[in-house]
Protein backbone atom coordinates (compact mmCIF):
# COMPACT_ATOMS: atom_id res chain seq x y z
CA UNK A 1 0.00 0.00 0.00
CA UNK A 2 1.27 3.52 -0.63
CA UNK A 3 0.24 7.13 -0.38
CA UNK A 4 0.44 9.71 -3.19
CA UNK A 5 0.37 13.62 -2.37
CA UNK A 6 0.91 16.40 -4.65
CA UNK A 7 2.85 19.39 -3.80
CA UNK A 8 3.76 22.30 -6.46
CA UNK A 9 7.36 23.88 -5.95
CA UNK A 10 9.43 25.94 -8.34
CA UNK A 11 12.43 24.93 -9.92
CA UNK A 12 15.50 27.14 -9.60
CA UNK A 13 18.26 26.98 -11.97
CA UNK A 14 21.14 27.93 -9.98
CA UNK A 15 24.33 25.88 -9.22
CA UNK A 16 24.36 23.86 -5.55
CA UNK A 17 25.47 20.93 -3.96
CA UNK A 18 21.84 20.00 -2.62
CA UNK A 19 18.98 18.04 -4.89
CA UNK A 20 15.74 19.88 -3.08
CA UNK A 21 15.24 22.24 -0.60
CA UNK A 22 12.39 21.68 1.34
CA UNK A 23 10.51 25.14 2.99
CA UNK A 24 8.48 25.20 6.10
CA UNK A 25 5.17 24.57 3.65
CA UNK A 26 6.41 21.60 2.12
CA UNK A 27 7.34 20.24 5.76
CA UNK A 28 4.50 21.44 7.38
CA UNK A 29 2.11 19.50 3.99
CA UNK A 30 4.02 15.84 4.97
CA UNK A 31 4.15 16.86 8.98
CA UNK A 32 8.12 16.66 8.69
CA UNK A 33 10.14 16.92 12.07
CA UNK A 34 13.77 17.27 11.07
CA UNK A 35 16.73 16.33 12.95
CA UNK A 36 19.38 18.17 11.45
CA UNK A 37 22.10 16.37 13.94
CA UNK A 38 21.36 12.77 12.82
CA UNK A 39 20.60 13.55 9.79
CA UNK A 40 16.81 12.00 9.50
CA UNK A 41 13.46 13.09 8.62
CA UNK A 42 10.73 11.75 10.26
CA UNK A 43 6.97 11.92 8.91
CA UNK A 44 3.99 9.81 9.77
CA UNK A 45 3.23 7.01 7.55
CA UNK A 46 0.01 4.58 7.12
CA UNK A 47 1.81 2.57 8.63
CA UNK A 48 3.79 4.20 11.27
CA UNK A 49 6.26 6.19 10.99
CA UNK A 50 8.74 7.17 7.86
CA UNK A 51 12.51 7.81 8.13
CA UNK A 52 14.65 9.20 5.69
CA UNK A 53 18.07 8.64 6.54
CA UNK A 54 20.87 10.79 4.78
CA UNK A 55 24.65 9.39 4.53
CA UNK A 56 26.75 11.58 6.41
CA UNK A 57 29.83 11.15 3.82
CA UNK A 58 27.31 12.56 0.79
CA UNK A 59 26.31 15.17 2.92
CA UNK A 60 29.55 16.38 4.36
CA UNK A 61 31.26 16.39 0.80
CA UNK A 62 27.89 18.19 0.08
CA UNK A 63 29.02 20.81 2.17
CA UNK A 64 32.29 21.04 0.56
CA UNK A 65 30.89 21.61 -2.73
CA UNK A 66 28.53 24.46 -1.83
CA UNK A 67 31.78 26.14 0.40
CA UNK A 68 33.23 25.46 -3.01
CA UNK A 69 30.67 27.64 -4.99
CA UNK A 70 30.17 30.40 -2.50
CA UNK A 71 34.12 30.83 -2.57
CA UNK A 72 34.53 30.80 -6.29
CA UNK A 73 31.10 33.15 -6.50
CA UNK A 74 32.46 35.94 -3.72
CA UNK A 75 35.96 35.50 -6.02
CA UNK A 76 34.44 36.09 -8.96
CA UNK A 77 31.97 39.30 -7.45
CA UNK A 78 34.79 40.86 -6.16
CA UNK A 79 36.92 40.49 -9.27
CA UNK A 80 33.93 42.00 -10.88
CA UNK A 81 34.37 45.34 -8.69
CA UNK A 82 38.02 45.02 -8.56
CA UNK A 83 38.02 45.65 -12.46
CA UNK A 84 34.99 48.19 -12.44
CA UNK A 85 37.33 50.15 -9.72
CA UNK A 86 40.33 50.08 -12.39
CA UNK A 87 38.51 51.43 -15.09
CA UNK A 88 37.65 54.54 -13.60
CA UNK A 89 41.83 55.09 -12.94
CA UNK A 90 43.28 57.30 -15.97
CA UNK A 91 46.19 55.09 -17.92
CA UNK A 92 48.40 57.48 -17.16
CA UNK A 93 48.28 56.78 -13.68
CA UNK A 94 48.20 53.05 -14.35
CA UNK A 95 52.24 52.89 -15.92
CA UNK A 96 54.39 51.22 -13.85
CA UNK A 97 57.26 54.18 -13.14
CA UNK A 98 60.90 53.02 -14.49
CA UNK A 99 63.35 52.63 -11.23
CA UNK A 100 66.86 53.21 -11.81
CA UNK A 101 69.65 50.93 -11.32
CA UNK A 102 71.33 50.81 -7.98
CA UNK A 103 74.55 52.74 -7.65
CA UNK A 104 77.51 50.51 -7.16
CA UNK A 105 79.10 50.87 -4.00
CA UNK A 106 82.54 53.02 -3.37
CA UNK A 107 85.67 51.01 -2.54
CA UNK A 108 88.38 52.29 -0.39
CA UNK A 109 91.39 53.29 -2.30
CA UNK A 110 93.97 52.75 0.12
CA UNK A 111 95.09 49.51 2.47
CA UNK A 112 95.11 50.01 6.13
CA UNK A 113 96.99 47.68 8.10
CA UNK A 114 95.59 46.82 11.68
CA UNK A 115 97.17 44.96 14.36
CA UNK A 116 95.37 42.02 15.53
CA UNK A 117 96.96 41.20 18.72
CA UNK A 118 97.45 43.33 22.02
CA UNK A 119 100.93 42.11 22.87
CA UNK A 120 102.52 41.15 19.40
CA UNK A 121 102.52 43.74 17.05
CA UNK A 122 103.86 40.59 14.29
CA UNK A 123 100.34 39.76 13.90
CA UNK A 124 98.68 42.08 11.86
CA UNK A 125 95.75 41.99 8.90
CA UNK A 126 95.43 43.97 5.79
CA UNK A 127 92.13 46.36 4.76
CA UNK A 128 91.86 47.65 1.66
CA UNK A 129 90.44 47.01 -2.19
CA UNK A 130 90.12 43.48 -3.43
Amino acid sequence: MFHIEYITFLVADFDTAYHAILGRLALTKFMVVPHYSYLVLKMPAPRGVLSLQANLTVSYDCEKESLALVKAFDLSARMEAYLTESKKVPEEAQEIPMMEAPQKATKAKETKEVSLGLTDSTKTMRSGPT
